[in-house]
């Protein structure tokens, strides 16, 4: 199945060029947009470690704030309370050892595959054999050899997905950031690519951090899933998905505990898209009080 994405994720390892991996530790951090009584909170007293060499899956409900703590980890805002460390250094601003590939395409349509990937190295004055060398790796590794010249509209969904994958790692970032990457693939596509990304990331093992809201993306990829409350956002719990690497879909399918942690997970997203919509709503408070009773009950029942 993969193949048909990644003609073999090559035998050839990742360098040690492109092995940098680090950790992110978030301390109560707060994000409010705003002032006085139109004061808008985002993210309340959020805590969590983004572990080295481990892949961690971030998923809530959608609007309650992930997007937001992408753009702390970024450095692209500061929190309003708290602190975030990369290796215990304070995160003040963005840098190239955290790199974020977002849910749209950021590849430059004037620019070919192999220039969108040379793109960093080159702003960094580091167009060197090295760097042209590691280039020619990872347009290897992501099957897109034969498609070095072609310009991004000339791509496939896919193929753009691993040009951006390309372009970040050759700038060897401690911590991957990916904000639903793989969104606007078609169903086929996604799978995938989720395929492709976990067999690069068993390679690499790359500290890497993803945000998703598809339950299954999430249960695949993550060796950490962090379910996150509904707005203002916050760690809801955390739960270990303890399934060997490396892993295929049709095995997940029939994996008892994958479908365990599943089933915990949905529960609790279901209660906290719920109080999305309660909106001061007796009748719906009422109705997430009783799902949250009937799903503690089934799972004492378990």
């Amino acid at each position: 199945m993969i193949n048909d994405v990644n003609p073999a994720i090559s035998a050839v390892s990742f360098p040690k060029e492109l092995r940098s991996s680090g950790e992110i530790c978030v301390n109560n951090v707060s994000k409010s947009y705003g002032a006085g009584q139109f004061t808008k909170e985002v993210v309340q007293d959020c805590s969590f470690t983004i572990e080295r060499n481990k892949l961690t899956v971030m998923i809530g409900p959608s609007g309650c704030g992930k997007s937001t703590l992408i753009r702390l980890l970024a450095g692209f805002e500061a929190p309003t309370t708290g602190s975030m460390t990369l290796n215990d250094k304070p995160i003040t601003k963005p840098g190239r050892d955290r790199l974020v590939v977002f849910q749209e395409s950021a590849l430059f349509p004037w620019m070919t595959t192999y220039d969108n990937i040379m793109f960093g190295p080159r702003a960094r004055g580091e167009d060197t054999q090295q760097a042209r060398d590691l280039a020619e790796f990872l347009l290897h590794k992501v099957g897109l050899t034969a498609f070095r010249k072609k310009y991004p509209p000339q791509l496939s969904g896919g193929m753009q997905r691993r040009a951006e994958l390309a372009r970040a790692m050759i700038n060897n970032p401690e911590v991957m950031i990916l904000d639903e990457p793989f969104r606007g693939l078609d169903a086929m596509s996604k799978e995938l690519m989720w395929e492709y990304y976990a067999g690069l990331f068993d390679e690499s093992r790359r500290t890497s951090f993803f945000v998703t809201t598809d339950i299954d993306e999430a249960i695949f990829l993550a060796d950490r899933l962090l379910i996150m409350t509904n707005i203002p956002a916050r760690v809801r719990a955390t739960l270990e998905i303890d399934v060997p690497r490396p892993r295929r879909l049709v095995d997940m399918v029939n994996c008892e505990r994958a479908n365990e942690v599943k089933m915990e997970a949905l529960a609790l997203l279901h209660e906290e898209a719920m109080k999305s919509f309660s909106g001061g709503s007796k009748a719906a408070a009422d109705f997430v009080e009783a799902y949250a009773k009937r799903a503690h009950k089934a799972e004492v029942a378990q």
